[in-house]
Protein backbone atom coordinates (compact mmCIF):
# COMPACT_ATOMS: atom_id res chain seq x y z
CA UNK A 1 0.00 0.00 0.00
CA UNK A 2 0.85 3.41 -0.19
CA UNK A 3 -0.05 5.50 2.98
CA UNK A 4 2.82 8.29 3.39
CA UNK A 5 5.39 9.58 1.06
CA UNK A 6 7.88 12.72 -0.16
CA UNK A 7 8.38 15.07 -3.09
CA UNK A 8 10.30 17.41 -1.66
CA UNK A 9 12.49 18.30 -5.34
CA UNK A 10 12.11 21.95 -6.29
CA UNK A 11 9.41 23.16 -9.62
CA UNK A 12 11.88 23.23 -11.92
CA UNK A 13 13.26 19.50 -11.68
CA UNK A 14 9.49 18.39 -11.46
CA UNK A 15 8.93 20.32 -14.60
CA UNK A 16 11.84 18.97 -16.20
CA UNK A 17 11.25 15.08 -15.58
CA UNK A 18 7.84 15.48 -16.25
CA UNK A 19 7.89 17.56 -19.53
CA UNK A 20 5.62 20.48 -17.88
CA UNK A 21 6.41 22.53 -20.90
CA UNK A 22 5.07 26.25 -20.54
CA UNK A 23 2.78 26.01 -17.33
CA UNK A 24 3.21 29.15 -15.29
CA UNK A 25 3.21 27.64 -11.57
CA UNK A 26 4.29 29.16 -8.46
CA UNK A 27 7.08 27.39 -6.45
CA UNK A 28 6.21 23.95 -4.80
CA UNK A 29 7.43 23.89 -0.80
CA UNK A 30 9.49 20.50 -0.19
CA UNK A 31 7.46 17.47 1.52
CA UNK A 32 8.95 15.21 3.35
CA UNK A 33 5.85 13.79 4.73
CA UNK A 34 2.77 13.71 2.70
CA UNK A 35 -0.61 12.37 4.06
CA UNK A 36 -4.06 10.94 3.35
CA UNK A 37 -6.61 13.98 3.07
CA UNK A 38 -3.36 16.50 2.61
CA UNK A 39 -3.18 18.68 -0.98
CA UNK A 40 -0.33 17.38 -2.80
CA UNK A 41 0.70 18.20 -6.56
CA UNK A 42 -0.46 15.77 -9.52
CA UNK A 43 0.00 15.60 -13.22
CA UNK A 44 -2.53 15.38 -15.32
CA UNK A 45 -3.55 15.58 -19.28
CA UNK A 46 -5.46 19.00 -20.21
CA UNK A 47 -8.37 18.96 -23.00
CA UNK A 48 -5.55 20.42 -25.49
CA UNK A 49 -2.90 17.54 -24.66
CA UNK A 50 -0.92 19.19 -22.24
CA UNK A 51 0.74 18.47 -18.76
CA UNK A 52 -0.62 20.49 -16.48
CA UNK A 53 0.64 20.35 -12.63
CA UNK A 54 -2.81 21.00 -10.30
CA UNK A 55 -2.48 20.56 -6.15
CA UNK A 56 -5.20 17.77 -5.19
CA UNK A 57 -6.35 16.21 -1.88
CA UNK A 58 -5.19 13.13 -1.49
CA UNK A 59 -8.35 10.18 -1.09
CA UNK A 60 -11.46 9.73 -2.43
CA UNK A 61 -14.78 9.56 -0.65
CA UNK A 62 -15.43 6.06 1.00
CA UNK A 63 -18.00 4.97 3.44
CA UNK A 64 -18.34 8.01 5.61
CA UNK A 65 -16.38 9.60 3.91
CA UNK A 66 -13.10 8.16 5.12
CA UNK A 67 -10.75 8.47 2.52
CA UNK A 68 -9.62 5.84 0.05
CA UNK A 69 -6.26 6.96 -0.45
CA UNK A 70 -5.26 3.26 -2.73
CA UNK A 71 -7.05 1.56 -5.14
CA UNK A 72 -6.15 -2.40 -6.04
CA UNK A 73 -4.98 -2.69 -9.57
CA UNK A 74 -6.65 -5.86 -9.47
CA UNK A 75 -10.33 -4.51 -8.97
CA UNK A 76 -9.77 -1.36 -10.41
CA UNK A 77 -12.18 -1.84 -13.85
CA UNK A 78 -14.83 -3.26 -12.23
CA UNK A 79 -15.24 -1.77 -8.79
CA UNK A 80 -17.72 1.33 -9.05
CA UNK A 81 -15.51 3.84 -6.59
CA UNK A 82 -12.67 3.72 -9.16
CA UNK A 83 -13.86 2.27 -12.47
CA UNK A 84 -14.62 5.48 -14.19
CA UNK A 85 -11.72 7.17 -13.10
CA UNK A 86 -9.33 4.44 -14.55
CA UNK A 87 -11.38 4.94 -17.77
CA UNK A 88 -11.41 8.82 -18.16
CA UNK A 89 -9.14 10.46 -14.88
CA UNK A 90 -5.75 8.86 -14.73
CA UNK A 91 -2.79 10.97 -13.54
CA UNK A 92 0.87 10.52 -12.08
CA UNK A 93 1.61 11.42 -8.72
CA UNK A 94 5.32 12.52 -8.36
CA UNK A 95 7.07 11.62 -5.53
CA UNK A 96 11.11 11.23 -4.45
CA UNK A 97 10.38 8.51 -1.75
CA UNK A 98 7.70 6.82 0.31
CA UNK A 99 7.12 4.84 3.74
CA UNK A 100 6.13 1.36 4.96
CA UNK A 101 5.76 0.24 8.29
CA UNK A 102 6.73 -3.24 9.11
CA UNK A 103 5.66 -5.90 11.98
CA UNK A 104 8.40 -6.99 13.95
CA UNK A 105 7.82 -10.55 16.18
CA UNK A 106 7.60 -9.62 19.21
CA UNK A 107 7.05 -6.01 18.85
CA UNK A 108 3.84 -4.01 19.23
CA UNK A 109 5.53 -0.97 17.73
CA UNK A 110 5.64 -1.47 13.61
CA UNK A 111 9.15 0.10 12.31
CA UNK A 112 9.02 2.53 9.40
CA UNK A 113 11.15 2.48 6.50
CA UNK A 114 11.54 5.29 3.22
CA UNK A 115 11.61 3.31 0.30
CA UNK A 116 12.42 4.96 -3.38
CA UNK A 117 15.12 4.69 -6.62
CA UNK A 118 18.53 3.95 -6.35
CA UNK A 119 20.52 7.01 -6.62
CA UNK A 120 17.06 8.91 -5.46
CA UNK A 121 15.38 11.13 -7.93
CA UNK A 122 11.75 11.96 -8.98
CA UNK A 123 9.32 8.83 -9.87
CA UNK A 124 5.48 8.99 -10.38
CA UNK A 125 2.39 6.41 -8.94
CA UNK A 126 -0.16 5.69 -10.97
CA UNK A 127 -3.48 7.79 -9.94
CA UNK A 128 -6.56 8.18 -10.70
CA UNK A 129 -8.56 11.62 -10.04
CA UNK A 130 -12.48 12.82 -9.68
CA UNK A 131 -14.55 15.31 -7.82
CA UNK A 132 -15.84 14.22 -4.58
CA UNK A 133 -19.36 15.81 -3.92
CA UNK A 134 -18.64 14.35 0.03
CA UNK A 135 -14.99 17.00 0.25
CA UNK A 136 -17.41 19.76 -1.27
CA UNK A 137 -16.69 19.05 -4.49
CA UNK A 138 -12.96 19.19 -4.21
CA UNK A 139 -10.68 17.42 -6.58
CA UNK A 140 -9.31 14.35 -5.20
CA UNK A 141 -6.95 11.47 -6.24
CA UNK A 142 -5.95 7.93 -5.29
CA UNK A 143 -2.57 5.90 -5.63
CA UNK A 144 -2.71 2.38 -7.21
CA UNK A 145 -1.48 -0.46 -5.68
CA UNK A 146 -0.59 -4.00 -6.71
CA UNK A 147 1.69 -7.34 -5.21
CA UNK A 148 4.96 -6.10 -3.63
CA UNK A 149 8.55 -7.32 -5.39
CA UNK A 150 10.36 -9.67 -3.77
CA UNK A 151 12.48 -6.48 -2.56
CA UNK A 152 9.69 -5.12 -0.42
CA UNK A 153 7.69 -8.33 0.48
CA UNK A 154 9.24 -8.40 3.90
CA UNK A 155 7.77 -5.16 4.90
CA UNK A 156 4.34 -5.67 3.33
CA UNK A 157 2.40 -7.60 0.73
CA UNK A 158 1.27 -4.36 -1.41
CA UNK A 159 3.34 -1.71 -2.72
CA UNK A 160 2.58 1.35 -5.00
CA UNK A 161 2.43 0.75 -8.80
CA UNK A 162 5.33 3.22 -10.05
CA UNK A 163 5.57 3.91 -13.37
CA UNK A 164 8.41 4.31 -15.81
CA UNK A 165 8.74 7.21 -17.71
CA UNK A 166 8.40 5.74 -21.06
CA UNK A 167 4.84 4.91 -19.95
CA UNK A 168 3.62 8.45 -18.84
CA UNK A 169 2.06 9.37 -22.00
CA UNK A 170 -0.13 5.98 -22.36
CA UNK A 171 -1.25 5.94 -18.85
CA UNK A 172 -2.31 9.57 -19.46
CA UNK A 173 -3.83 9.43 -23.00
CA UNK A 174 -7.53 9.00 -22.63
CA UNK A 175 -7.28 7.21 -25.82
CA UNK A 176 -4.65 3.97 -25.35
CA UNK A 177 -6.49 1.15 -24.61
CA UNK A 178 -7.79 -0.45 -21.34
CA UNK A 179 -5.61 -3.92 -21.62
CA UNK A 180 -2.52 -2.04 -22.48
CA UNK A 181 -2.92 0.11 -19.29
CA UNK A 182 -3.56 -2.45 -16.90
CA UNK A 183 -0.05 -4.26 -18.30
CA UNK A 184 1.10 -1.42 -16.57
CA UNK A 185 0.26 -2.35 -13.29
CA UNK A 186 3.01 -4.57 -12.19
CA UNK A 187 5.59 -4.34 -9.81
CA UNK A 188 8.37 -2.02 -10.23
CA UNK A 189 12.17 -4.12 -10.74
CA UNK A 190 13.62 -5.19 -7.47
CA UNK A 191 17.04 -4.08 -8.80
CA UNK A 192 16.45 -0.09 -9.46
CA UNK A 193 14.98 0.23 -5.92
CA UNK A 194 16.71 1.45 -2.54
CA UNK A 195 15.38 1.03 0.98
CA UNK A 196 16.60 1.80 4.77
CA UNK A 197 14.90 2.55 8.23
CA UNK A 198 13.99 5.29 9.72
CA UNK A 199 13.38 6.77 12.85
CA UNK A 200 9.50 6.71 14.75
CA UNK A 201 9.29 10.55 13.64
CA UNK A 202 7.73 9.84 10.43
CA UNK A 203 4.91 8.32 12.22
CA UNK A 204 2.96 11.49 12.94
CA UNK A 205 1.30 13.57 10.58
CA UNK A 206 2.10 16.96 12.15
CA UNK A 207 5.75 16.62 11.17
CA UNK A 208 6.98 17.33 8.10
CA UNK A 209 10.63 18.01 7.92
CA UNK A 210 14.29 16.56 6.68
CA UNK A 211 13.59 14.64 10.49
CA UNK A 212 11.64 12.18 8.42
CA UNK A 213 14.62 11.39 6.81
CA UNK A 214 16.84 10.72 9.36
CA UNK A 215 18.44 7.14 9.05
CA UNK A 216 17.16 4.96 12.56
CA UNK A 217 20.86 4.03 12.78
CA UNK A 218 23.49 6.16 10.42
CA UNK A 219 26.03 3.92 11.08
CA UNK A 220 24.66 1.18 9.43
CA UNK A 221 24.81 0.85 5.58
CA UNK A 222 21.74 1.26 3.73
CA UNK A 223 19.92 -2.32 2.68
Amino acid sequence: MCGRYSLTQPLDNLAQFFELYGQQQSNLPPRWNIAPTQQSAVIRQDAGGHRALVMLRWGFAGPNNAPLINARSETVTTKPTFAEAFRQRRCLVPADSFYEWQAIEGHKAKQPWRIGLKGGGLFAFAGLWQSEAAFGNAECFTILTTSANDYLRLLHDRMPVILPPEAFAAWLNPETPANDLIALLRPYPDEKMARYRVTTAVNSVKLDSPDCFAPLNPNLRRA
